[in-house]
């Protein structure tokens, strides 16, 4: 098997909804595109007007990896706005929202597994998981996982993981899944203002107004229901879910950089496991305080339990690993479009109100999430594109006008008659 060198990011697109919080981004792979200018250039043109083959390939390549955009685009948007209504449904039988948090985050531990199995399915040189896994160790240093590694840079991102999964949770019980799904959007404008404070990341003037536009569309959200204590709190707490969401990326690439497939696999099996060991405890203090409470274990709905913790984790396997098969923006573009999904179903469903004020606030918050989609590039681009609009207007207006003055000679000289015998 060829050695993956696609690494994951976490500043990047997506911008983890409930559970993903790191982007994968190929370091391998060119560009999401050439850019609008190079995108129209004729470079497969050959000789006498034919195509080459190659621009064919090329076309080939890039048409299958829109067409695995498109079915990664509608696997995220199902599967997230599938957990994000199954909670709230889970949350009428079962009002348990930490316990539901331990309980799908412990399902993580199947990342390393599932990868080991696609990496024998796939890899030409099989390795043991022995062999596999101290191969995957490296990312954490020369050492590999030792404790002291564990405690200081594998727990406290299981803390923030766990805390952003439990404060969205929590806000679904408070307010309607369509402002908690357009709220936790804001966690990519405040990755951008952390990054931008911490890790020095270039300013661009583009993303300080989708940030404004985030900041603008909160304080309209919760102006839609007229600054009640319910609705405030719930809107709170989406935002504070979309701070450590911002603050684990953020954490990740000062810490520990990047990762490859099998890197993160590991990485995000090994929160499921300090889950399993250090988190258990909180759901049972809460059980026995009646703070989470449940009369008898036969009352709780597992079929929605594991459904929300199946669709979690197929949402954050294609999140992270969806890179491999097509655009991370194509990515993104699946959270913004779960947010008419849920707006759809709560309109059915609940007694939301779509007023003005509201409709405004997703618009706005929506917009600057797009923006903040666009790549460093940007300006280039679009400055190259409008100089060959122009290139390309003017020569057309020449020709128009070479065409123009020429025809009055072409017709006189077809006018005259012929005396060749």
């Amino acid at each position: 098997m060829k050695k993956h060198s696609a690494r994951v990011a976490p500043l990047s697109a997506c911008n983890s909804p409930v559970l993903t919080l790191t982007k994968v981004e190929g370091e391998e792979r060119p560009r999401d595109s050439p850019g609008p200018a190079e995108a129209q250039a004729p470079a497969g043109a050959e000789a006498g007007g034919r195509t080459s083959p190659h621009c064919w390939r090329c076309s080939g390549a890039q048409l299958r990896k829109v067409f695995w955009g498109v079915a990664v685009v509608l696997c995220v948007c199902s599967s997230w706005a599938g957990a994000t209504q199954l909670a709230k449904l889970t949350f009428r039988k079962f009002d348990a929202p930490f316990t539901l948090t331990w309980f799908a985050t412990n399902w993580n531990f199947l990342f390393f597994p599932l990868y080991y199995v696609g990496h024998v399915c796939k890899s030409e040189e099989k390795q043991s998981v022995r062999q596999r896994y101290r191969e995957c160790c490296r990312f954490f240093g020369d050492n590999g996982l030792t404790l002291k590694v564990f405690f200081t840079k594998a727990a406290p991102f299981g803390v923030l993981w766990t805390l952003t999964n439990y404060l969205y949770l929590h806000a679904i019980k408070k307010v309607n899944t369509t402002d908690v799904s357009v709220l936790f959007c804001c966690n990519k404008a405040f990755v951008f203002l952390l990054s931008w404070i911490v890790l020095r990341d270039r300013f661009m003037g583009v993303r300080i107004v989708a940030a404004i536009l985030a900041i603008a569309g909160i304080v309209m959200m919760t102006y839609a229901d007229g600054f009640h204590s319910h609705s405030v709190i719930g809107i709170a707490l989406v935002v504070g879910s979309a701070s450590m969401s911002a603050l684990y990326k953020v954490l990740f690439k000062l810490l520990l950089g990047s990762a490859k497939f099998g890197e993160a696999a590991l990485f995000l099996s090994i929160l499921g496991v300090f889950n399993i060991l250090f988190i258990t405890c909180i759901p049972v203090i809460l059980y026995f305080t009646k703070v989470e409470y449940w009369s008898s274990f036969d009352d709780i709905p597992w079929g929605n339990l594991c459904g929300f913790s199946v669709l979690l984790l197929t949402f954050n396997i294609v999140l992270n690993f969806g890179i491999a098969v097509t655009y991370p923006t194509l990515m993104s573009v699946g959270i913004v479009l779960s947010v008419p999904v849920n707006a759809v179903v709560d309109h059915y469903t609940s007694k939301i109100v779509f007023n003005g004020v509201r409709v405004i606030a997703i618009i706005i918050i929506g917009l600057g999430f797009l923006l903040l989609l666009l790549p460093e590039e940007w300006d280039v681009w679009l400055i190259k594109l409008l100089t060959r609009l122009k290139v390309r207007k003017k020569e057309e207006t020449a020709e128009g006008g070479a065409d123009l003055g020429s025809g009055p000679q072409s017709k006189n000289r077809r006018a005259r008659p012929s005396f060749a015998r």
